[in-house]
């Protein structure tokens, strides 16, 4: 464990339920706890203000879209230099629409891993310098299990156990989800995954960065039938993933359907007709998946978590398969399907004991298996 790094004894944690927005409350009795979130993992830096009774009380992003759209995707080294230029003000900011002061804080928590190694070095060094002259514990949060537990901001919310899908740029995996800590994991990908498979075939379609949410805007306006794309896996029998396949079957077909004139001789529909099949491809092998997780461990809960999540078409169908079954599924807001910080803030709530001290070392895990995790108690 890491010198100040206060992965906690919590005390029991029950979720409430709270119109507008929802907090959390300790079995025992308590003050409130008011939590300072900081993400900095990849290409955006998030900031957020969490009360343990009073729920989310602000929250700021900041995202380098822009920044990046030049290279086709993050260069690390201008992530990292720009969360060091946005962190403060967006620290002020926030506290500034939570009305409240540094002094105010009660904790800070930071993402610790996985990630970018220099963009997880500014988050950690400001939450460990905070901490140090606030005299506040530090928590560092697994980025994965943010994602996992951001539904519990929603409301209504989920309660534990649960089935969650979680699906981004750099992960697509189902987990069994005990509680705080407690992920076993059911299916993984084994190649590429869902996201990252959206950004290369909008790539491979011209679209601009980032590729995912224009490939799917395009999607909207494309022919259901005119191609067929597989669906990896769709029959495998188990619970993993593959979208390498389905990443080279676009290729191929981009490449048949434009000849030598490249992507530009392809027409505006025969994209948009190809967006289609893709997203269709990926959502059903997710759908199927996702449907044959809750038949297996029994539960009629689903939660989404990941940018992906944020995929309006995944998100009908996901909720159609679940009602199917009498089961319910999930989604954070929108805002909270990328990197945020309300989503660390929350953690680290989570997570937090009375007795939780910082010190003056700070590290951060650019790989770090979720399995890792220790469990609350």
């Amino acid at each position: 464990m890491l010198a100040g790094h206060a992965f906690t004894k919590p005390k029991s944690i029950a979720a409430t339920a709270r119109p507008g927005n929802p907090g959390i409350r300790s079995t025992r009795r308590m003050p409130a706890m008011r939590v300072l979130g900081i993400e900095t993992s990849c290409d955006e830096t998030g900031i957020a203000v969490y009360d343990t009774g009073r729920g989310l009380l602000a929250h700021a992003l900041h995202s380098q879209v822009a920044l990046h759209a030049a290279y086709g995707g993050v260069v690390p080294e201008l992530a990292s230099r720009d969360h060091v230029r946005r962190i403060v003000p967006l620290m002020r900011a926030t506290l500034s629409d939570a009305g409240l002061t540094f002094a105010q804080l009660d904790a800070i928590a930071y993402t610790e891993g996985p990630g970018l190694a220099g963009a997880l070095l500014v988050g950690a060094s400001v939450a460990a310098s905070l901490g140090y002259a606030l005299g506040k514990p530090v928590i560092g949060v697994h980025h994965l299990e943010g994602h996992l537990l951001s539904p519990l901001l929603a409301d209504p919310k989920p309660s534990f156990p649960f089935v969650a899908l979680l699906v981004s740029g750099g992960h697509t995996q189902l987990f069994e989800v005990a509680g705080v800590g407690r992920y076993a994991l059911l299916g993984d990908t084994l190649d590429d995954a869902a996201g990252e498979a959206f950004d290369k075939t909008a790539k491979l379609l011209g679209l601009p960065y980032p590729g995912g949410p224009a490939l799917a805007r395009l999607a909207d306006a494309g022919g259901a039938s005119r191609y067929r794309l597989p669906r990896p896996m769709i029959d495998s029998g188990d619970l993993d993933f593959s979208f390498s396949g389905l990443k080279t079957a676009v290729l191929t077909l981009v490449r048949r359907e434009a000849g030598d004139r490249g992507i530009a001789a392809l027409s505006p529909g025969s994209k948009a007709d190809i967006a289609r099949e893709f997203q269709a491809a990926v959502v059903d092998v997710l759908v199927t998946k996702a449907a044959m997780a809750l038949d297996r461990t029994g539960h009629r809960q689903l939660v989404v978590a990941g940018g992906v999540g944020a995929n309006l078409e995944l998100r009908r169908r996901l909720t159609a398969e679940a009602e199917r079954r009498g089961g319910r599924v999930y989604f954070p807001d929108i805002a909270f399907c990328t990197d945020n910080g309300a989503m660390i803030a929350l953690a680290g709530a989570l997570r937090l004991a009375d007795d939780a001290g910082g010190g003056l070392g700070f590290g951060v895990r650019p790989r770090w298996a979720l399995a890792e995790v220790p469990a609350a108690h």
